[in-house]
């Protein structure tokens, strides 16, 4: 069932989009479940590994800066959270060095409820969350960028109030741009 529910938003939103309107291609390693402010210790751990699509910009939405919507899918080595969605990204900058930010609604596979050591739930607390990210890009080609990123995700305490650990994740991905 958790398989049906990480491919629906990327679904809905490749319905959106023709095929001849891609843009690039992603894939990266990332360090799962980075201790930082945003987060709490869930108590997992791993590798995610990503890969994820975006597509042309849309120029409909000019008036809040022309994004390129995405699907991104992760998966976690050690069989902790792992999820698939959806969202919008800008890029910004016009010469080799960029920044890209972003943010989604991504559907995940954790546990629905989980208990640490101390007392305090570490479950993400609903199945629906937001995915906010942050890249540094590099392009070394006009085909090939490579990009720091930062991916957090969490509730945001909006559908559940009582708690909000989040996960974030820092990695490196890889862009290819289609032709």
């Amino acid at each position: 069932m958790h398989r049906h529910l990480l491919l629906a938003p990327a679904l809905a939103l490749a319905s959106l989009a023709t095929p001849a309107a891609a843009q690039e291609v992603f894939a990266g390693v990332y360090k799962h479940a980075v201790d930082t402010p945003f987060t709490l210790n869930s108590g997992e751990g791993g590798m995610d590994f990503e890969l994820g699509y975006r597509f042309a910009r849309l120029k409909g939405l000019k008036l809040i800066g022309k994004p390129a919507p995405y699907v991104i899918a992760s998966l976690n080595s050690q069989g902790d959270t792992s999820f698939a969605g959806a969202g919008l990204s800008w890029k910004l900058g016009k010469g080799p060095v960029y920044a890209r930010p972003g943010v989604g609604l991504i559907v995940h596979t954790g546990p629905s409820l989980r208990v640490g050591p101390d007392g305090l739930r570490t479950d993400l607390g609903s199945r629906v969350l937001f995915e906010p990210e942050m890249a540094l890009g590099l392009r070394l080609s006009p085909t090939v960028a490579v990009e720091a990123s930062w991916v957090h995700i969490s509730n945001a305490r909006l559908f559940n109030h009582r708690q909000n650990p989040g996960i974030d994740m820092w990695g490196v991905r890889l862009a290819y741009a289609l032709r």
